[in-house]
């Protein structure tokens, strides 16, 4: 069985169209979507409707902390997020809205666990920024392989007698050795944070226990002249800009 997961779309309608694409060459048999469907982008309703489209069909989609705010409290959010928010909320529709808020914080599917952010705290959103939020994930949960996002930024981690971190090179199968357990932060679909035009999505067949990171360019600045032109700020999160 082939899943193809990824994270963090960020209602960004050229990287989501141009992964699925690409991912769609791999005879993925299980879609997952590990939340951030919606922020900042300047197509949340397509966005939405697309994954909405293909739960329908069986695909996974968990709820991010973006997808949160959705339609409930932003207040927490810095006076441009909330401008974010607000314009995103006045674009979805009662069922889209409906749809965000229903996704679970978790999936579970076997011996792998879907999750956003940290495991340890699914509904706080911690980021994994190195070994010891991914021992504290592993120390969560018995689950085998963990996948989660919202760091944007592709990652594996192994925990076998210690945590180690893992090379990850693009398009090459990572044996998931069986006596370890795993970690994968997949990398965000439209949303990069490494100041280059790409989508990243990881390919994961369980069966064989192998894992591949993979990128596509998209079309960046196409993304970031909506954004510009209905007024929305940080446009240039979604240009060639390499990103704090």
């Amino acid at each position: 069985m082939r899943y193809a997961v990824m994270t963090d779309i960020h209602a960004n309608r050229e990287a989501f169209d141009a992964v699925m694409a690409q991912a769609s060459q791999h005879a993925v048999d299980q879609w997952v979507f590990l939340g951030d469907m919606v922020g900042f982008g300047p197509d949340p309703g397509y966005v939405v409707d697309e994954i909405e489209a293909m739960v329908a069909q069986g695909a996974v989609a968990i709820r991010g902390n973006h997808d949160r705010f959705l339609p409930t409290d932003p207040a927490q959010l810095n006076p441009a997020a909330r401008r974010v928010v607000d314009w995103t909320v006045d674009r979805l529709n009662a069922r889209q809205k409906l749809f965000l808020s229903e996704r679970p914080l978790t999936s579970r599917l076997g011996d792998m666990l879907f999750v956003h952010a940290g495991a340890y705290a699914p509904q706080d959103w911690p980021y994994i920024k190195g070994a010891q939020e991914a021992e504290r994930s592993f120390a969560s949960t018995d689950a085998r392989l963990t996948l989660c996002g919202h760091s944007h930024v592709p990652h594996l981690y192994s925990l076998g007698g210690q945590i180690a971190a893992h090379n990850i090179v693009k398009d090459v199968v990572i044996s998931l050795a069986t006596d370890q357990r795993w970690l994968a932060i997949v990398g965000a679909v439209g949303m990069p944070r490494d100041g280059r035009a790409v989508g990243h999505y990881c390919i994961l067949d369980p069966d064989k226990a192998e894992i591949s990171f993979h990128e596509t360019p998209y079309d960046a600045e196409k993304t970031a002249q909506k954004i510009r032109a209905v007024g929305m700020p940080l446009a240039r999160h979604f240009g060639l800009l390499r990103l704090s």
